[in-house]
């Protein structure tokens, strides 16, 4: 076993029309302090290429209008000398986006979602909230965290690559 038994990691993300700012990261369990986190908000930009065909393609999201999209891209890399065990990437979704159903991607991961703030996660299937209707299915809508579980011990200098993509509201 490791020598220490869950590393978890949380980045949290403000939105201001026009402008997109991200914090820099932080590690709820910060004094073991064995992963390095960086999360890039990048938007999505339709343009012509040399064949005059239309691709998308990420640039920086230093100011993003509603409609567009912004991607999520978490890099995360053990700096210890020991593998980590249980390693869970949380990221919540601002309130003022929502979550592209489908976008999160993750080699390696398990994913989970979040449609009360954190408080109970699993399959996006799965979720439910109550409404003044009563208790229903989560949408894609309703999610306010994504979270990515490790399978495998995460060796030391090991790293990984998560992403989601949510639309500006």
């Amino acid at each position: 076993m490791s020598a220490y038994r869950k590393v978890i990691f949380s980045r949290q993300f403000f939105s201001v029309i026009p402008m997109l700012a991200a914090t820099s990261a932080f590690a709820l369990a910060q004094e073991q302090a064995h992963l390095d986190v960086t999360t890039v908000v990048q938007k999505e930009e339709t343009f012509i290429n040399e064949d005059g065909e239309r691709e998308k393609r990420l640039v920086d999201a230093s100011t993003v209008v509603p409609g567009e999209r912004v991607v999520y891209t978490i890099t995360f890399r053990n700096i210890s000398d020991q593998a980590a065990d249980n390693v869970i990437i949380t990221n919540p979704i601002d309130s003022n986006l929502t979550y592209v159903d489908g976008s999160a991607f993750g080699p390696g991961t398990d994913i989970e979602f979040s449609a009360d703030g954190g408080k109970t996660w699993g399959a996006p299937e799965g979720l439910q909230v109550s409404d003044e209707g009563g208790t229903r299915a989560a949408e894609a809508r309703d999610f306010t965290h994504v979270r990515w579980v490790v399978k495998n011990d995460l060796a030391a200098g090991a790293h990984g690559v998560v992403r989601f993509t949510a639309v500006l509201d």
